[in-house]
């Protein structure tokens, strides 16, 4: 039987975010994503923030009577809930009560097919859920389905605090040593000086279909959200015949809770070591300067807001009318459009990775002091290192240089006349 649910968003007014009806619209579709059936929406604007239910009792009452007109199963929340207030509204709701983070946990919850994608999962529902224990143990997974009962292993599982937490350290740990093994490979990549880029965007954007255009790989696609969470590296040879490595990312979201982001710390590695972004935007949805907007968010928490970017506006097979094409790239800079699905334009994106790799590194000369040779070392760790040559007074070195780097050195460069 389907599960009925009602969805209920709230607006605080609590500065900048998007306007209530697209946070619905955002919200029901990833409720779709598990299969529930929507049977009504209820918008609470302008209220004040209720410790006990979140939102008004007169908002209460309202939602309790349509839960009992329309016979809800399940209702979802915009916002997070406490604990104390789930159990407030399942009390007056008489139905189960989520929110919005629990419903995107299902999603992830489905589309984890590697064993790191599923420890991550795990890791993110486990620390949803610790905060939100009271007594000396709650149900993580209940029989019987429905959203927002995804949980670790899918099983019903009794567990209480001293549990959980020794839980979360273990799969930290797991997860520590899979980043380690990251490392290493990152490390084998630097020394060969293969540049990295990652794909990032808005969940759905297309990066897994680009993924597998440029490199011909069978990467799973599905028109839907959050379908990439396992991290997935490919080799590609340019036409110059440099090998560079495209790196797939999970799909980043309005809002993306923070505890997400914690949990997906070793994929999320990626995007912090790659030379460049490649940021992948759905042009063909008219909210996409929204969904950039979340992406920038996103990547500023991340602290790579300065590196070397690409903007590819994806997707235009779906545009109808592309007599003025360009004017939807109004403020942006550094871009290309193309379609990943039929593979337009897709020669004039790699000439423009072509250029972006070349401008991405510096080509200087310096005179290392003979006490530097960490700067040496650095040099050849993560540059392209062209001449070297030991004098009595100094090292020089002639060398191509990220930027990052070039900041390191830009002392000891040799000014040119």
């Amino acid at each position: 039987m389907t599960e009925k649910i009602l969805v209920v968003v709230v607006d605080f007014k609590k500065g900048k975010r998007w306007p209530i009806k697209e946070v619905a619209e955002e919200l029901k579709e990833l409720i779709l994503s598990c299969f529930g059936e929507i049977v009504d929406l209820v918008l609470c604007q302008g209220v004040e923030p209720a410790p006990k239910f979140l939102i008004g009792e007169g908002k209460v009452q309202e939602i309790s009577d349509i839960c009992a007109l329309k016979e809800i199963d399940t209702v979802v929340f915009s916002e997070e809930l406490k604990g104390s207030q789930k159990r407030n509204l399942e009390k007056a709701f008489g139905a189960r009560v989520i929110d919005r983070t629990q419903v995107i946990l299902d999603i992830f919850a489905k589309h984890a097919h590697s064993q790191e994608g599923k420890m991550q999962v795990e890791l993110a529902q486990l620390q949803y859920l610790l905060p939100r224990l009271v007594g000396k143990g709650i149900e993580m997974s209940r029989l019987g389905g429905g959203i927002g009962t995804l949980g670790p292993g899918e099983t019903k599982l009794e567990v209480d605090r001293r549990k959980i937490s020794d839980r979360i350290i273990r799969l930290k740990k797991q997860l520590e040593n899979v980043s380690q093994i990251r490392k290493t490979k990152r490390k084998k990549r630097q020394n060969k000086k293969i540049p990295a880029i990652s794909l990032v965007g808005y969940t759905n954007a297309g990066k897994s279909t680009l993924l597998n255009r440029l490199t011909e790989s069978d990467q799973r696609v599905h028109d839907g959200l959050f379908t990439t969470l396992d991290p997935l590296s490919r080799q590609y040879v340019l036409p110059n015949n440099q090998t560079i490595i495209l790196s797939d990312t999970v799909g980043f979201l309005h809002e993306l809770p923070h505890g997400l982001i914690d949990a997906f710390h070793a994929t999320l590695e990626e995007v912090q070591e790659a030379d460049i972004l490649i940021h992948v935007i759905d042009v063909s949805n008219n909210r996409f300067r929204d969904f950039h907007e979340s992406v920038v968010g996103v990547l500023n928490e991340l602290e790579v807001q300065d590196k070397p970017t690409l903007i590819v506006f994806n997707k235009i097979d779906k545009i109808e009318d592309r007599t003025d094409l360009n004017s939807l790239a109004n403020g942006f800079e550094n871009f290309s459009f193309v379609s990943a699905q039929t593979g337009e334009n897709i020669d004039d994106l790699i000439e423009q990775i072509l250029e972006l790799l070349e401008s991405a590194l510096r080509q200087v000369e310096v005179y290392l002091p003979l006490d530097r040779m960490d700067l040496v070392n650095l040099l050849h760790q993560e540059a392209q290192v062209h001449n070297v040559e030991y004098t009595s007074e100094h090292i020089y070195v002639q060398v191509s240089v990220p930027l990052k780097i070039f900041e390191k050195i830009k002392e000891f460069a040799i000014k040119k006349r």
